[in-house]
């Protein structure tokens, strides 16, 4: 014979809700952001694998492309992920140090802010770089 369990005594689960769990710690808040940050680059990269596809399709799609790029909506469209990539390289430093194996130069570790600092050097280096070769491939 079977037995029958009383459907009202039946405990079901604790669920945690999980809509806007990040919103009440700064440091979730932060994350999130950090996160979001990578969309930036993604679409950033579509639009430049973009380029390069019109770019093999002929020198009449990549100046289709070229003129696409100089509308309002898509500098629009390149200011907002220039900021994001700014925000998503600071985050990238910030958080470099705590990821990273630790480095020890003359038997002393090196502090999480010479680290932070190294790589803003190395990220402003390469932008001058990438500006100077934009600049003398239009010349």
């Amino acid at each position: 014979m079977k037995s029958q369990v009383d459907v009202k005594t039946v405990r079901r689960p604790y669920v945690r809700p999980m809509a806007g769990w990040w919103k009440g710690n700064a440091f979730f808040v932060r994350y999130m952001v950090r996160e979001a940050t990578a969309i930036a680059v993604w679409i950033y990269a579509l639009i430049l694998a973009v380029g390069v596809l019109r770019l093999s399709q002929g020198e009449r799609a990549w100046h289709g492309w070229l003129q696409s790029m100089q509308t309002l909506p898509s500098l629009l469209l390149h200011l907002v992920l220039l900021i994001s990539m700014l925000v998503h390289t600071y985050s990238w430093f910030e958080i470099m140090p705590k990821t990273m194996a630790p480095m020890v130069i003359n038997g002393e570790r090196l502090s999480a802010e010479r680290i932070q600092r190294t790589g803003w050097s190395v990220a402003a280096v390469a932008f001058v770089l990438t500006l100077l070769l934009a600049i003398w491939s239009q010349s």
